[in-house]
């Protein structure tokens, strides 16, 4: 099993930045890809960042440019720093952690950005 604990959301203003943090622990090494996810109220959970073993990265359309996922194999951590908020990257942000057979959650954390 792996276990997810993400931190750093919060109230921001439009233009401002915060960084989420995905501590994991367990089966670590089996980790294929890490990714962000964000869910809005009325709307489907969605893509954000993914952030494969060896480096890789990708990301969605409305994000690109403004936040940077990352992860330090070191810490057993992944990031999203995320700049230039907007109103509507307002959500709850899940990590992911993808071991291709397996996919584990964590609990969410919020981030508001107010006009």
């Amino acid at each position: 099993q792996v276990q997810l604990v993400e931190s750093g959301g919060g109230l921001v203003q439009a233009g401002g930045s915060l960084r989420l943090s995905c501590a994991t622990s367990g089966r670590i090494f089996s980790i294929a890809t890490m990714g962000w996810y964000r869910q809005a109220p009325g709307k489907q959970r969605e893509l954000v960042a993914a952030i494969r073993r060896a480096g890789s990265t990708r990301y969605a359309d409305s994000v690109k440019g403004r936040f940077t996922i990352s992860r330090d194999n070191v810490k057993n951590t992944a990031y999203l720093q995320m700049n230039s908020l907007k109103p509507e990257d307002t959500a709850v942000y899940y990590c992911n952690a993808d071991l291709g057979y397996e996919n584990y959650w964590g609990q969410g954390t919020q981030v508001t950005v107010s006009s």
